[in-house]
């Protein structure tokens, strides 16, 4: 089957991207935003085009996803859905859009919290640069009889960069919540509650521990074998 040509500007840009990523890039391979830029000079916001594949099953990965990537490379992974015909641009169901109302009860839910980096809305990143801000993602979840189930969850500006969807798998982590001690669910079951990991003093401690130079653990073990004898 002949492919249209990704220079037809009677297609949409987000057609033409995909054509371009299928023709020019190929499957596998890397790009630069520099190239992409330069083969849509018309086009102002390309970027955006591009990311919007990744609702149609377009997995287009950044060096966020793959560490051998540089930061202004990316790679296409997998081709999606052939979105320059005709009804192949109509989005799953799970990606329509959320009212203002689902939105809000969806953060409140998740007590305002990044569930990927557990970052809290207005707080600031190690470095310092920006404040979280919050949106609403949905992700996998494979149930306990194993089928998929999309999921409304909170996710923090920076950890939805790259667009790819984060799994889990809920029947493991019930298997693994089974194997826990009864002092170790009770412990488990308090966090939770709480949306939160209250540390042990253990805890605090190895944190402590971490900092210390080398002679300075030394000194620690010898205090601990000591306390032994």
């Amino acid at each position: 089957m002949t492919l249209p040509s990704w220079q037809d500007k009677k297609l949409g840009s987000m057609a033409r991207a995909a054509l371009w990523l299928v023709t020019v890039v190929g499957e596998g391979n890397i790009f630069t935003k520099a190239a992409l830029r330069e083969a849509f000079p018309e086009v102002a916001q390309i970027d955006r085009r591009l990311r919007d594949l990744r609702t149609y099953g377009w997995r287009i990965d950044t060096s966020r996803e793959d560490a051998e990537l540089k930061q202004q490379e990316q790679r296409l992974v997998t081709r999606g859905a052939d979105v320059w015909i005709p009804g192949q641009a109509k989005a799953p169901k799970h990606k329509s859009s959320l009212t203002p109302a689902q939105r809000t009860k969806v953060l409140q839910g998740d007590n305002y919290l990044c569930r990927t980096c557990g970052i809290g809305v207005g707080e600031e990143y190690g470095d310092g640069v920006e404040q979280a801000q919050l949106n609403v993602a949905r992700r996998k979840v494979f149930l306990s009889e194993g089928e998929p189930e999309f999921q409304l969850v909170a996710e923090c500006k920076r950890c939805g960069l790259g667009g790819s969807d984060r799994e889990v798998d809920l029947g493991a982590v019930l298997d693994m919540v089974e194997a826990l001690s009864p002092v170790e669910r009770l412990t488990l079951a308090g966090w939770m509650a709480a949306d939160r990991r209250t540390l042990s003093p253990l805890d605090k401690l190895w944190g402590l521990l971490r900092t210390l130079p080398e002679e300075s653990r030394k000194t620690v073990a010898d205090a601990l074998d000591d306390m032994d004898d």
